[in-house]
């Protein structure tokens, strides 16, 4: 590959977007990789210029190639090699909460089913325990 160009699993790793190369191959076979605004296949090259789209954690990363690495460099060259374009998170207020059981609380009980179908907007009629 000349220096133009770099794999987008391979540019994804080494400007730390993920730990391990194998991890940036399997986010793009699980199509959470565009480039350009079409999925990505692992060994698809990347040139200056080119918007990369990432799903990490349920929210897209907007990144622009400013320089094509393929081995893991320092924290100045990465910041060098990618233009990170992605807009703020939205305020906690706005995003939706999701109540979770304690960690070994065991199998809910009646009771803690009927009130999460509650809250889920299920059992309107529902008067009481």
């Amino acid at each position: 590959m000349s220096d133009a160009t770099a794999r987008v699993d391979a540019w994804l790793w080494a400007v730390r977007i993920y730990k391990t190369r194998s991890l940036a191959t399997a986010a793009c076979r699980a199509g959470h990789v565009r480039v350009g605004g079409e999925k990505a296949k692992a060994a698809q090259p990347v040139r200056p210029g080119d918007e990369v789209r990432v799903r990490i954690n349920g929210f897209d990363k907007i990144l622009v190639v400013r320089q094509t690495i393929s081995k893991r460099v320092g924290a100045a060259l990465v910041a060098a090699s990618v233009d990170d374009q992605t807009p703020p998170p939205p305020p906690r207020e706005l995003t939706a909460f999701v109540p979770t059981r304690d960690r070994g609380a065991g199998r809910p009980t009646k009771r803690d089913r009927r009130n999460i179908e509650k809250l889920r907007g299920r059992y309107d009629d529902y008067e009481g325990v």
